[in-house]
């Protein structure tokens, strides 16, 4: 029997990306899998029906009847996880940190879902690592975004005018999407600082032409992440920082800490300090904000400085986000089909690591813990 790979049109407001790009369906094809498609399901992304050569087009209804691997961009409604018939493989951002509902219906529909959030950060899996192809979009994005609202030139200019000074950007946080936007940043001309706990990400940020922010304050962690800090290097890190952000034009922060609110960096007093015409753009916006004033989806002006607290930002830029995220999936499909047949190979640790559900248990610890308790 031919393995059915499905794909449904995205149906969470505003998202416009898609989990299947035409040229990837090619890929899959020698997967030996069988490809339904949702009609329009590629039309935000800039895909029409016609492009997807080779795929059946279905209704939502007949979709997910008849899959059984699906890809999606977001999680799943609680309605769409309840449509998932037993045994089906899901695939996608799935909000493991916090979709407790959505997570409760695919243990009960007995769903084998792998969560792209929780793909682990070793190098046989970077090809699949999506949170890493769609930071790099959100870096770059922020950067655009300071730029085109800041009152004043990135580059320096040299006019009959006079010449105009570059702005000063300071990143904070040197993960992808910091290190994008400081990549982003430079190629704009601006003068770049940049600054992470992880100490480690000194001669990455260096190389990229920024100068490095150092605080006295070093907090590696697991899987390539920053630990949360303590009450006195919080208060030793905010000091050192509030005086680079007050002398910067623009500030781009993306730090976060994976099913954690985002740590608080930048406070008021901080932004009041701040040049009026400055701007702030604070990529964890959707977690809480790394700035006290982050109102996630809207642009909040205090004493001058604009605050920009921009979500699903990756979806922003759906072509080149899709084309990404789709080769994210057609990677993992990889390890999951094998001549035709699904095959679930429980000893790769890319599968076992990044599996939320699977035979009516949820396989992530974390997740767990929180939704189950002490059961």
């Amino acid at each position: 029997m031919t393995i059915r790979v499905a794909v449904p049109k995205e149906t969470v407001s505003g998202e416009r990306r898609v989990a299947l790009v035409p040229s990837v369906v090619k890929q899959l094809d020698k997967l030996g899998v069988e490809i339904l498609l949702e009609k329009g399901a590629g039309i935000a992304s800039g895909f029409n029906d016609e492009d997807y050569e080779g795929v059946t087009l279905v209704t939502a209804a007949k979709l997910y009847q008849q899959a059984d691997v699906v890809m999606k961009v977001q999680p799943p409604t609680k309605e769409e996880a309840g449509k998932l018939k037993e045994g089906t493989v899901l695939a996608g951002f799935l909000a493991p940190h916090t979709g407790d509902d959505v997570i409760k219906t695919l243990v009960q529909n007995k769903v084998t879902a792998f969560s792209m959030e929780l793909v682990p950060r070793i190098t046989r899996a970077q090809s699949i690592d999506a949170l890493s192809s769609q930071a790099n979009i959100a870096g770059y994005k922020c950067a655009l975004i300071a730029a085109s609202n800041c009152q004043r030139f990135f580059p320096m200019l040299t006019t009959a005018a006079g010449t105009v000074r570059p702005s000063k950007v300071l990143v904070i946080g040197a993960g992808v999407a910091g290190l994008q936007a400081i990549a982003t940043a430079k190629r704009l001309g601006a003068i770049v600082e940049a600054y992470d706990v992880r100490s480690a990400t000194r001669e990455q940020c260096e190389s990229l032409g920024a100068k490095f922010v150092d605080t006295g304050v070093k907090a590696e962690g697991e899987g390539g992440y920053a630990r949360e800090l303590t009450d006195e290097e919080r208060k030793q890190q905010q000091e050192v920082l509030a005086e680079h952000i007050a002398a910067s034009d623009a500030v781009i922060t993306t730090a976060a800490i994976p099913g954690r609110p985002a740590p608080k960096i930048i406070d008021k007093a901080t932004v009041e300090r701040m040049k009026r015409g400055a701007v702030i753009v604070d990529l964890a916006a959707e977690t809480g904000g790394n700035c006290e004033l982050t109102k996630a989806g809207e642009v909040v002006e205090h004493n001058g400085v604009m605050i920009h607290g921009p979500t699903n930002i990756a979806s922003t830029v759906a072509t080149h986000a899709s084309e990404m995220y789709s080769r994210n999936l057609y990677n993992l499909l990889q390890l999951l089909v094998k001549e035709g047949e699904l095959n679930l190979d429980w000893e790769d640790q890319v599968l076992a690591d990044s599996c939320l559900t699977h035979g009516g248990e949820i396989k992530h610890a974390a997740t767990r813990e929180r939704v189950e308790g002490g059961k």
